[in-house]
């Protein structure tokens, strides 16, 4: 069986990272080689729960590298992997670095990182994406850059784009407007949306229904849902006998218009916990219950802003 769910490394291919509840689950040393034995053993359980779907991206450190050294090894040859270009990491593999990742939407950043991408994953790549893309990204007015992503799409890679911000359902609605030569530009999109963030349902809502692939992202709001739930995520998993996580996730996949949706574990027992959403169905008024702890747009990017790398 082939989850709904798909497996993203952001947790695991650098030693800092935002994600609550991630510390206590690595190893106490976040050496290269500990962090690649980390992110090979959760490729091969993801593989053998039925994921097939793996997200990555330029900036998640050495995600890329783990991920093509741990295809070529297992050969497998039916799985679906996205990366993303647009951040790069510069944190030097250090928990103390000032700056983390560096953000550029232009055109020799997207050229320079295709390449680097295809040299770690050669040809395994499905999607690629714009990361991080806002309303005021230079993207959108950059002809160059268009130009060249057309390029790659017209080679057969698909392209898509992340979004992030309180902006999220203007950006999506906007990206899927750009054309090139009359051709739509993007057919994927990866957003986030949770039970504390869901604004972007009703764009992501409509790009589905206009054929867009859709990917949802940062489901347990970075730990937030699983660490320190609301109270009526807290009671409805104690009610029905699950974890915090699997309900929340289970809200996610509940959504009609959501194709994967991505969780991002740090370690072998969060993930089976997350995999347990899959046999979750919820009642309409769990749903309404669940639906009633959005929060304001700002405030909820606000507050995840401020979370620490750690």
């Amino acid at each position: 069986m082939v989850t709904a769910i798909g497996l993203g490394l952001a947790a695991v291919g650098r030693p800092a990272y935002i994600n609550l509840g991630r510390v206590a689950e690595l190893p106490a040393s976040r050496s290269v080689t500990a962090l690649r034995a980390v992110t090979h053993a959760l490729l091969d359980q993801a593989y053998a729960a039925g994921i097939r779907h793996i997200d990555v991206a330029r900036s998640y450190g050495r995600a890329e590298e783990f991920l093509g050294a741990w295809l070529a090894e297992r050969g497998h040859q039916d799985l679906v992997i996205s990366s993303k270009w647009g951040y790069a990491y510069v944190g030097d593999w250090r928990l103390d670095a000032p700056v983390h990742e560096a953000k550029e939407h232009s055109a020799d950043r997207f050229l320079a990182q295709w390449r680097e991408s295809r040299s770690l994953l050669g040809d395994a790549i499905s999607l690629y994406q714009v990361h991080s893309l806002t309303s005021d990204s230079p993207l959108f007015t950059d002809r160059r850059l268009l130009e060249e992503l057309a390029a790659l799409a017209g080679s057969g890679v698909r392209l898509g784009f992340s979004t992030s911000g309180p902006r999220q359902p203007e950006t999506i609605r906007r990206a899927f407007e750009l054309e090139v030569s009359g051709v739509r530009l993007f057919t994927a999109v990866q957003s986030t949306w949770n039970l504390l963030e869901p604004s972007a349902g009703a764009a992501l809502a409509e790009a589905r229904a206009a054929g867009a692939w859709v990917l949802v992202k940062e489901t347990l709001a970075n730990g937030r849902l699983a660490v320190d739930p609301p109270g009526p995520v807290a009671e409805l998993a104690t009610a029905r006998g699950d974890t915090p996580d699997a309900v929340a996730l289970a809200a996610a996949l509940s959504q009609p218009w959501a194709d994967v949706v991505l969780t991002g574990p740090a370690s072998g027992a969060q993930l089976a916990g997350n995999l347990a959403a899959e046999a979750i169905t919820l009642a309409d008024a769990e749903r309404d219950r669940l639906a009633a702890l959005a929060e304001v747009p700002e405030e909820y990017w606000a507050r995840r802003a401020a979370l620490a790398w750690q």
